[in-house]
């Protein structure tokens, strides 16, 4: 089943081709499908696709649609960050106001009135991960995989281990945080981090369905619904992701983080002693 496109919601705006919008996705009014196309680089968020994935979320909310499936194109979900963007600026004020805006981001996702769904058809890493986790729903095709992967490259990935921690058992978290190895679906849907698993090629077909269960119910209880589950769930998140933004940005900046991110740049291991 593949989405369809009508023209933009009341008060929203185009989107540029690093993220396209399709109205009346899957043929149901009131459904968006968001797709990040960045398919070349992963769908990795850079400082670019994190502003424009933000405008677009922001327009969607202002306006009267029912649901948002936050989709990618290409073998990869999300990679999370651009490594290569953090290592050619190794600012901590650089890096401070990027992990910012991409927190920004992730909230603007929980505070809109819609519910977002996931549409995860590869694999999500770090801030990928962290997407998917912040995303009130998720459908996975049976292929998708999951890591927390930073730790690789000298990355503790503080900001993912916000929504993470919250999905998730906390020592399954941690696990996940502190080796960077990958969860398959069927896990992911074992530790909630999931709703649902699908084959492939039955993905959009069951997305479909999820969000015509969601649009059959009254809008309006829905919208309250949302933001009172997460205003008695996740009142301290906001605090979180503050300190998540400046422990992640010092630890970008630290002569550790910059060599594993210039080995990853040249497809080298990591130096630790450098």
């Amino acid at each position: 089943m593949n989405p369809s496109a009508s023209s933009s919601p009341s008060g929203g705006s185009p989107a540029s081709d690093w993220v396209r919008v399709e109205y009346a996705a899957y043929g149901l009014p009131g459904v968006v499908r968001v797709t990040l196309n960045r398919p070349d680089a992963f769908n990795a968020l850079s400082e670019q696709l994190i502003d424009e994935l933000q405008a677009t979320l922001a327009a969607i909310a202002r306006s009267d649609e029912r649901v948002v499936v936050l989709a990618a194109e290409g073998r990869a979900y999300c990679a999370g960050h651009d490594l290569k963007e953090l290592r050619a600026t190794p600012s901590p004020e650089f890096y401070q106001k990027l992990f910012a805006r991409c927190s920004a981001l992730m909230m603007t996702i929980q505070r809109m009135p819609q519910p977002v769904i996931a549409r995860v058809q590869g694999i999500a890493t770090a801030a990928g991960c962290q997407l998917v986790a912040m995303c009130d729903l998720a459908v996975a095709a049976d292929t998708a995989r999951f890591a927390t992967s930073g730790i690789h490259y000298g990355l503790f990935c503080s900001t993912p281990a916000v929504p993470l921690s919250r999905n998730v058992p906390r020592k399954a978290a941690f696990e996940m945080l502190v080796t960077g190895d990958f969860i398959d679906a069927a896990k992911a849907r074992e530790l909630g981090l999931i709703n649902h698993m699908t084959p492939l090629d039955a993905l959009d077909t069951d997305v479909a369905a999820l969000a015509k269960r969601i649009c059959d119910k009254p809008p309006a209880a829905v919208r309250l619904g949302k933001s009172l589950f997460y205003r008695q769930l996740e009142a301290g998140i906001e605090a979180a992701y503050q300190m998540a933004d400046q422990a992640i940005a010092c630890n970008a900046a630290d002569p550790v983080a910059q060599e594993g991110m210039q080995a990853f740049v040249e497809k080298r291991k990591p130096n630790w002693n450098a």
